[in-house]
């Protein structure tokens, strides 16, 4: 009889498991949309806002370490399939914000929403420094880069605030 039920509960967690999973994807495939239909067409000073690294941080932060990192691991590949200028980038890149997010949230800092900015903030900031140290290695570096940096971490903010608020908090 223990058996038993053990085996419905291991069902039952597994199809949880499941729909969060299902949903989690839905939300990486939905910001992933964004990033590329619509944001990329909002620009300033020549520079678009980025999304894709505050959502990294957002699942990392809610499913901690090990399953953030996961996530964004598949979000990373897809996101350089969908950048032509990146081969691998965002697929080291992302999986060590949602690690480093994960671990951070766990042991250090709550997860609402200022500490998620905070967080974003910090996830932006590296994605826009890796950005342009890959640009450097292949063109020469000049000091507007800083600029460029600068400008699209703030210019990406706002849109970060809208990957924790709705979907992000559903989910979990």
């Amino acid at each position: 009889m223990n058996e038993l039920r053990d085996l419905i509960a291991r069902e039952v967690l597994s199809k949880v498991k499941l729909r969060k999973v299902l949903l989690y994807a839905l939300y990486l495939f939905v910001a992933l949309l964004t990033q590329n239909m619509l944001l990329t067409q909002l620009r300033i000073a020549g520079v678009c806002p980025m999304i894709l690294p505050a959502v990294a941080v957002a699942v990392g932060m809610f499913e901690g370490a090990s399953w953030g990192a996961i996530l964004s691991l598949i979000l990373g590949i897809f996101a350089d399939m969908a950048f032509v200028e990146n081969t691998i980038l965002f697929t080291v890149l992302f999986p060590a914000l949602a690690f480093a997010s994960g671990f951070i949230s766990t042991y250090f800092i709550n997860r609402r929403f200022f500490a998620f900015m905070g967080a974003a903030l910090l996830g932006l900031l590296v994605t826009a420094l890796v950005q342009m140290l890959h640009t450097v290695a292949v063109d020469t570096f000049t000091l507007v880069m800083f600029r460029t940096v600068l400008l699209q971490t703030i210019w990406s903010l706002p849109f970060a605030a809208l990957t924790y608020l709705p979907p992000a908090r559903w989910i979990v």
